[in-house]
């Protein structure tokens, strides 16, 4: 397979990163490097991408001390790896790049969140993903079920046609770490809508009471907070097949931030957040007016969960008049509930009763 033009450029934009520190050593300057400071206090929201993203604030890294030092060492160690995975067409885990970096003398990391730490700075400098410097994650995408066909191309080069119903499993299809559109072309939709599911009880339920043809859904299970691809995926799914998305979560404050990241983009990939975040995107539930409405089964709220909700109500992604209500009531109520509390009134109740009257009321379901 030969290098792209995509990857050509990818490469340069790293090895600019290389000649910037070679300059400012020639110039007898202790070298640095600026990027977007990664924090809470530096996102802000872009009116035409509607999503997050960071804002102005920077943040120097530099070699003045052995700590810097060590990082542009690592860097270039980094960039010199990537370029070499892009001109021999492989790809490393991240997992992986972490231990290769034991042969790199002082420049070796000592865990790996230092490793995937300086592969975000990557992307914030050069403003590519680290989908392009063919660095994937350890786990495997999320799960999709329901009438799409897509073309998939498979290492060996070979174009695959693949219905999400027809041509899988109860498991569904897999959707892999690269779901750009030279690896995965979206061919044809039948469904009307994607409803993006937390949980893999929940996906499953949903699954074998075939909501995804009772509705004409396309169901995709998220598998928690959800993989970059997964989120990814989804705003294709939206914005080239013009499906409109909801997301299904359990009802606490964690998976309120499940939601957030799936529509407005997390803070931890702010910088990308217009390739990942899906702004259309709105939330079916499990509300705090859910658990009032349908007499949930609920837990009370640890302190965690009550500090995690307060933190929320300064997060801007959720600074409009829904959330803050629902935030409030959580806090006041002092209850959550999970996905599965529907049970509750039986197998059925979820895929009969409870998405068919959320989505019928937000618009989705006519």
């Amino acid at each position: 397979m030969t290098i792209t033009e995509k990857q050509k450029k990818v490469t340069e934009e790293l090895l600019n990163i290389v000649k910037s520190i070679y300059t400012q050593l020639d110039d007898g300057q202790i070298p640095h490097l600026e990027l977007a400071l990664r924090s809470k206090k530096n996102i802000k929201f872009d009116p035409q991408k509607n999503v997050w993203i960071y804002g102005d604030m920077t943040t120097s890294r530099s070699a003045k001390k052995i700590k810097g030092a060590t990082l542009m060492l690592r860097t270039l160690y980094m960039v010199d790896f990537i370029r070499d995975m892009i001109e021999n067409q492989h790809s490393s885990t991240l997992r992986e790049m972490y231990y290769i970096s034991e042969g790199w003398g002082n420049g070796k990391f000592h865990n790996q969140d230092e490793s995937n730490l300086l592969a975000e700075d990557l992307e914030v400098i050069t403003h590519c993903m680290r989908e392009d410097f063919r660095l994937r994650p350890e786990e495997d995408g999320a799960r999709v079920i329901g009438d799409l066909t897509l073309i998939e191309t498979d290492r060996k080069g070979k174009r695959k046609t693949i219905n999400c119903r027809d041509d899988v499993g109860d498991s569904g299809y897999n959707i892999p770490y690269n779901v750009e559109k030279d690896k995965v072309e979206i061919k044809s939709v039948g469904a009307d809508f994607v409803i993006a599911i937390e949980t893999g009880g929940m996906f499953d339920r949903l699954v074998e009471n075939a909501f995804d043809e009772q509705s004409n859904a396309l169901l995709v299970h998220l598998k928690g907070q959800p993989a970059r691809s997964t989120r990814r995926f989804i705003k294709r799914l939206n914005e080239e097949a013009g499906l409109p998305v909801v997301v299904f979560t359990d009802g606490d404050p964690w998976s309120f931030r499940i939601f957030a990241s799936v529509a407005y983009g997390a803070i931890k990939t702010a910088h990308i957040s217009e390739y990942l975040a899906t702004p259309a995107a709105e939330y079916v539930g499990i509300t705090s007016s859910d658990i009032l409405n349908y007499d949930l089964p609920s837990d009370k709220l640890t302190e965690k969960d009550v500090d995690a909700l307060k933190s929320e109500l300064k997060d801007p992604r959720f600074n409009d008049e829904f959330w803050r209500s629902e935030i409030e009531a959580m806090l006041e109520m002092g209850k959550k509930a999970e996905q599965q509390a529907l049970a509750k009134y039986g197998l059925d109740f979820v895929t009969d009763t409870y998405l068919p009257e959320k989505l019928s009321q937000m618009g989705i379901l006519l």
